[in-house]
């Protein structure tokens, strides 16, 4: 009677397919690049590539030119950390906003969902992160030194109207939470009012995802923190 172990381990295993792409050496390359981008798999990669192959030239060039500006064009406001592609972003160089009320976002895209609501006329702080110790993430790692730098000198701004509140608007989960907690005992011995945005925003969700009914109460119905 054959030994069923050896026979098994001798046995061939399943073969990768080793067949050559059938499409060009830049297609393929451009499917593999598209393929890195968060939410697309090979086969939506494919059919994207598929598309530009068959747009018109200048529209495809377009998109390319579009993905370089972005990359050499955009970089971070010097004060709120917001993308610009100038020295200020928009918002800070905006003489009409309310300079004395600053709102603390984790990230821009957060930035982006509040100012949809067209409620909130202050300027913002992105920290571009949360504080997240077993990841990793400290206080050195994000824009916390230079939120308290605007805050101890309004001058340095370009105006001279100091900083009278703080806004804490980072998102309800754990970390948030957390770091929210860290700022505010960092910012006891400042002469600002401390708040918070309502809890109208569920816990565990993210700003990127509520609808503007819900940030519109939630910046409306912010409470001392």
């Amino acid at each position: 009677m054959p030994n069923r172990a050896s026979t098994s381990a001798s046995s061939p295993g399943p073969q990768r397919d080793a067949r050559p792409s059938s499409y060009p050496e830049p297609v393929d390359r451009l499917i593999a690049e598209l393929a890195r981008l968060p939410g697309i798999g090979r086969r939506s990669a494919e059919r994207v590539a598929l598309f530009l192959l068959k747009a018109e030239t200048p529209a495809a060039l377009a998109l390319a030119q579009a993905i370089r500006d972005v990359k050499e064009k955009v970089r971070h406001c010097r004060l709120c950390y917001n993308l610009a592609d100038g020295d200020l972003c928009a918002i800070c160089a905006d003489p009409r906003r309310q300079r004395g009320t600053v709102l603390i976002v984790e990230q821009p895209r957060d930035l982006l969902a509040l100012e949809q609501t067209g409620i909130y006329k202050g300027l913002y702080h992105v920290l571009m992160g949360r504080l997240s110790p077993l990841d990793g993430v400290h206080a050195s790692d994000i824009t916390i030194a230079a939120l308290l730098e605007r805050i101890d000198h309004p001058d340095r701004q370009g105006w001279t109207e100091p900083i009278r509140e703080i806004i804490m608007g980072l998102n309800p989960t754990l970390e948030g939470d957390g770091t929210a907690l860290f700022l505010a005992d960092q910012l006891k011995t400042r002469p600002v009012t401390v708040t918070r945005l309502a809890r109208g925003l569920p816990t565990g969700s993210t700003l990127e995802y509520a609808n503007k009914a819900v940030l519109a109460d939630a910046i409306q119905g912010r409470q001392s923190m």
